[in-house]
Parts: structure tokens; C-alpha cells; sequence
């Protein structure tokens, strides 16, 4: 075990307490992963979100063995009152951790670097340590696992009886996703042993079904028979450190002349797939609440037969049914589910689509210009506007080597370029700023924007907010070195920041980030200062539908929009300049939609083209301004 590891202090929210959890679930997962890593590296807070708690009915048995400390949000450290819980921060540091993804593959991390004979607990942050990273809104699992399903099941404990006769959409999709197909890496080894496998229960089969009968099994299928044990075994050694089960024989040469694309897919063990990861964790004390409720109103879960025996599977794991223990979880012991009458299965083609990814029309053929030709047809043509301040630029040479982009790992005309591009964003900025405002620096990256703005304005605030751990501690470590104390970092998705603030700045904020920036913006009433990019990446989530204003939904459908996006990415030095020309009016089009849907909620808008033009290809620049 690793000494001196900084203190740090986990702040959870507490709503209520119901059976055996809090309120909200994001608390109860956060208690139970540290109760299963076994992990007292942090501090423990509970934060009311109502005015009458005492102490005794919070602490009491829930937290496991956990010491945990009431605080009120008053008390909380100022960069964690503008983010929703749960939040961990170094005690006495700037550096937040905010958001239930974030914060629990944090502890993850923590609990291995403290311990590194724990590699179980490493291995739930699964293949290349992704399991959970990508933010809500653009991946469907996260948002399931993060958001929806904890939210579903909330609101089905807190339904009246009779409102809470259905089985959540969202619980539903999960039970849809545990009977998918399983992709995991390297997965043509596993398959072809199934395949043997396979082949070897067939021809036992024979003296029972009859010679007749087993020669009527065409290839690649099979007697229905219990799903394969191989995925268990695989799954099993893995949680117990031991190899993964190999063949009993070498491959029959049929087997390995086998095309991958005939070989049987493999079936889930746990959420994600084969591995037992840190989605089952945040999953189990969800669904195991909605087991618990639809037993109590004598609800039949014939209809979720794969949920019921992944509940099973996940109690065989080792130190869940410990760590339950600690949080006085009463897991339940479920009969296995085989299967359910078709007359009582629900259709599961009934979730709403608002549930699934939005793909429609997400394969494009042809060019823009008759979409291009469409809106000038209704006299809607790119419009920039004049560049308030073309020659405006700071003296690199005076300043800091730890304020200039070139500190990083950039090359020498990189790095000219993205002075360049910050002169833009800085010039704007520093129009709009005055002293005691507080800028945020939306998708920070390693902070090239934000540590300038806090070098070169020390009267106002400096807040960075970016998902990626790495780039966010490279900007601290800038910021340290120039001993900024105007500035704070915190790593989330942007939907868990929830502060007021006055000027919003993001540079090459990626797609639908850049929507997301200037949604923050409008409901703070800041002003903006966005340099968009990634236009390709653009796409309908739960949140955004395209186009975004009035003007532009009346005359395109999304798949006219989305063509616009496709082709505003051709914009790269390399492409024919006729070809980059196009490129840029479609980066226009779309920026004007945007600019249009904020001049919607009463902000001026301008789009500009950044100077010099070439310091990027993607040179638009918004400028917003509540009015």
C-alpha cells in the first residue's frame, strides 16, 4: 500500500433514504463501489438537498463502513458549488472531479494507484481502460448507464401504484441490449471454440435425436441447449486471475478454415459483454431497487428474463455479495429464467425512439449544392461578418513560455497557428470582459485559452472544464508554474456544470459540443465566444435536433442539414481550392443556423472568420451577446 496519497473529499448528494439505499442512486453507486474496492482513500460528505436531515438518519448503517460527515451546500468548496454531485476534489486544491462517470472511474484509479496488487479493480475500467469515458451525450451505453436508468428507477419507486404498472422503456433497453451480440477484442479465438464446442454437443446429440434428425442440422445451427458455458468460463477466469480456458483439442481443420463472419457470436455474461466492468457496478444497486419494488407489487418478470439472470450472475462475483453486505443490500435470489411465452414477452419494438441513437439518413449520397441552391432560392446565403479587430494580436515573445501553446508537444508552425487562433478568441474576449467576471473555458484541452485569459486578466476568474483527465492536469500544471490564483479546473461532462457565469469561450469545441457551449451560454445569459469545429461529427441527440432555428427547419430536413455538415468538414489545406470554397460556405450555413437559433432567445450574433484565414481550416468564430 502507497503512503502519503493526498487526502481527498468525495461529495455525494442525500435526497432521502428508501429501503436499503440513498437518494439519488448516484449516491448509493458511489458508497457501493467504494464498499466493493474496499476503499478509504477519501473523505466522505453527504450534502442535503433538503433543509431537515440529521445526522443519525444518514449515517446510519447505509455507508457500510464508511465514515461519512454531513456539510451543507453553503459549505462546500467553491469550485464544487457550481457542479451537480456526486464531485471529488483534492482538499484545499482547485481541481474538481464532477459527474458520476468521472468521479467513479477516479476512484478506480485511486484504489489501484494506492494498492497495485488490486489489478481486479483496474480491470473494471475495461478494454483500453474505456468502460464509461465517453461523455452522455454522444454515447447511448453512458447515457443508459449514467443518466437514464438511475432516473427511470427513481421515478418508478416514487410512482403511484397506479402509474408504475409498466416496465420502464429504459429498463427494457437494457434487457434488449443483454440479448445482442457480444464484440470484444480479439474475440476469433473465443468463437472458434465455441464453434467446437458447438460441433461437439451436436454429435453428442446423436444417439438421442437420432441420426436422421442430427442430419437435418444445417451448419451453424444447433439443439437448443442452456447458454454457452465458454463465455462464463472466459468471463470467470478472467475475474479470478486465472488463464482463459483453452480447447480441449487443437482446432479440427474445419474449424480454422471456418470464415469469421460464419462463426457463432458470443453472448453476454455482464453488461457490457463477456467482462465484469465498472457498468455492472453502477447498474446493480439500480436494477436491483426495481427488483425489489416489482416483487413487493407481485410483478412477473418473465419479461425480463436476461436482467434477471445477469442479477444472478452478478452476485457470483467475487466481493459484490461482500460489498452488498456493507451497504445492508438484501440481494434478492431469482430463479433462472429461461425463456418467456411469447404472449407475455412485451414488445420491446414499443421504446420510445427518443431511446435509441438516432440514425436515420446517417449515410449521405451526393453533393451540397442542391441543398446550398435550395436556401438561396429563399435567400439564405453564408453571411460573415466584418472582424472587429484583424491586426489585433498579443506579444508572445514578453510572455511566459508557460502561457504560449508551444510549451506543449506541438510543432513550430503548430504552434504559431494556434497563437494565432487564440489572438482571435482573445481580442473578442477582452472586449467584452470587465473585472469580477467570471469566463469559462468550455472543452479547455490543455488549456491554451483559458490559462491566457488568466495571465492576461487577473481581475477576472478563469474556470476550465474539459472530460479528459490527462490534458486537464497538464493545464494545471502550466497554470501552477505561472502561479495563477484566479483559475480552477474541473473535469466533467459539460452537463455537470451547472454555475453562472459571463462570458462563455470555447475554441474547436468538436460537433455537438459546440451546441452544448451555447446552450450553457443561453441559460446563463453569458456572452460567447466559440470557435466551432469537427462538422462532420454533427448529428440528432436526445438533446439537439438539426437544424437548430426556425428559419432553417422550414426549408431543410436533417438529412438535407447533415450534408451541409458533412461537406463544411472539407475544408483542409490539401483539397482543391474550389472544393475548401465549398467547404467554407457550408461551414457558414451551418454556423448561420446556430447563430440564428441564439438571436432566437434574444442574443446579437455575429459569425466571423478568424484572422489570418489560414490559421485554421476550421476559421469560424461566434461572437454572442445577450441583448
Amino acid at each position: 500500500m502507497k503512503d502519503n496519497v493526498a487526502e481527498e473529499h468525495l461529495y455525494l448528494a442525500f435526497s432521502h433514504q428508501y429501503r436499503d439505499s440513498i437518494f439519488p442512486l448516484h449516491t448509493s453507486i458511489s458508497l457501493f463501489l467504494l464498499s466493493y474496492c474496499d476503499c478509504k482513500l477519501f473523505k466522505v460528505f453527504l450534502v442535503p438537498t433538503g433543509e431537515d436531515v440529521g445526522d443519525q438518519c444518514v449515517t446510519k448503517n447505509l455507508a457500510g463502513d464508511l465514515e461519512v460527515h454531513l456539510i451543507s451546500r453553503c459549505q462546500l468548496p467553491v469550485v464544487v458549488q457550481s457542479c451537480s454531485l456526486p464531485a471529488v476534489v483534492v482538499k484545499d486544491d482547485k481541481f474538481c472531479r464532477a459527474g458520476l462517470s468521472v468521479v467513479l472511474r477516479h476512484i478506480i484509479q485511486k484504489t489501484f494507484e494506492a494498492d497495485p496488487s488490486k489489478k481486479d479493480v483496474l480491470e473494471l475500467l475495461g478494454f483500453k481502460k474505456t468502460c464509461l469515458k465517453a461523455c452522455a451525450e454522444v454515447s447511448q451505453w453512458t447515457r443508459l448507464c449514467e443518466i437514464s436508468i438511475p432516473l427511470a428507477v427513481e421515478r418508478f419507486l416514487t410512482a403511484s401504484p397506479e402509474h408504475c404498472q409498466a416496465i420502464p422503456p429504459d429498463i427494457l433497453l437494457f434487457e434488449r441490449k443483454l440479448g445482442e451480440p457480444v464484440r470484444v477484442h480479439n474475440d476469433d479465438k473465443i468463437r472458434r471454440q465455441k464453434l467446437q464446442q458447438q460441433k461437439a454437443g451436436a454429435e453428442a446429440a446423436v444417439p438421442v435425436l437420432g441420426e436422421e434428425a442430427a442430419e437435418e442440422l444445417k451448419p451453424g445451427e444447433f439443439c437448443e441447449r442452456p447458454p454457452s458455458s465458454l463465455e462464463l468460463n472466459v468471463a470467470f477466469s478472467k475475474l479470478l486471475a486465472q488463464e482463459a480456458p483453452e480447447a480441449i483439442n487443437r482446432e479440427a481443420p474445419h474449424i480454422r478454415r471456418t470464415k469469421t463472419s460464419d462463426l457463432p457470436l458470443l453472448d453476454h455474461v455482464f453488461a457490457e459483454g463477456l467482462y465484469f466492468t465498472v457498468a455492472d457496478l453502477v447498474l446493480l444497486p439500480c436494477i436491483h431497487q426495481f427488483l425489489v419494488s416489482s416483487k413487493k407489487q407481485g410483478k412477473n418478470l418473465v419479461n425480463l428474463p436476461l436482467i434477471s439472470n445477469w442479477y444472478r450472475r452478478v452476485q457470483e462475483v467475487p466481493g459484490v455479495k461482500k460489498a452488498a453486505g456493507k451497504c445492508n443490500m438484501e440481494l434478492l435470489q431469482l430463479p433462472e429464467l429461461m425463456s418467456a411465452p411469447k404472449e407475455q414477452l412485451q414488445d420491446f419494438a414499443s421504446v420510445p425512439d427518443e431511446l435509441e441513437e438516432d440514425n436515420e439518413d446517417s449515410h449521405f449520397i451526393g453533393g451540397p449544392r442542391p441543398t446550398m441552391t435550395k436556401l438561396m432560392e429563399n435567400g439564405i446565403e453564408a453571411k460573415f461578418s466584418p472582424h472587429p479587430c484583424p491586426n489585433w494580436t498579443l506579444d508572445w515573445t514578453s510572455l511566459p513560455s508557460a502561457v504560449s501553446p508551444g510549451e506543449g508537444k506541438m510543432s513550430r508552425d503548430r504552434a504559431l497557428r494556434k497563437q494565432q487562433q487564440l489572438n482571435n478568441l482573445v481580442a473578442a474576449v477582452t472586449k467584452l470582459a470587465k473585472p469580477g467576471d467570471l469566463i469559462v473555458d468550455f472543452c479547455s484541452g490543455g488549456g491554451h485559452v483559458g490559462i491566457v485569459l488568466a495571465y492576461m486578466m487577473p481581475s477576472c476568474q478563469v474556470v476550465l472544464i474539459e472530460n479528459k483527465e490527462l490534458s486537464l492536469i497538464r493545464a494545471k500544471d502550466r497554470s501552477d508554474e505561472l502561479g495563477l490564483n484566479n483559475i480552477w479546473f474541473i473535469q466533467a461532462n459539460l452537463d455537470y456544470f451547472n454555475g453562472t457565469f459571463n462570458i462563455g469561450v470555447a475554441l474547436h469545441a468538436c460537433g455537438v459540443a459546440t451546441d452544448m457551449v451555447i446552450e450553457h451560454c443561453l441559460r446563463a445569459r453569458a456572452a460567447f465566444v466559440i470557435s466551432p469545429c469537427c462538422y462532420g461529427f454533427i448529428q440528432n441527440t436526445v438533446k439537439f435536433k438539426y437544424p437548430r432555428s426556425h428559419q432553417f427547419k422550414e426549408i431543410l430536413s436533417y438529412k438535407e442539414h447533415m450534408i451541409l455538415c458533412r461537406f463544411a468538414d472539407q475544408t483542409a489545406v490539401q483539397l482543391p481550392p474550389e472544393r475548401r470554397l465549398i467547404g467554407k460556405q457550408c461551414m457558414g450555413l451551418v454556423d448561420l443556423d446556430r447563430a440564428w437559433a441564439a438571436e432566437e432567445h434574444n442574443y446579437s450574433v455575429q459569425v466571423i472568420s478568424m484572422e489570418p484565414e489560414g490559421c485554421s481550416p476550421k476559421n469560424n468564430m461566434f461572437v454572442g451577446i445577450p441583448t
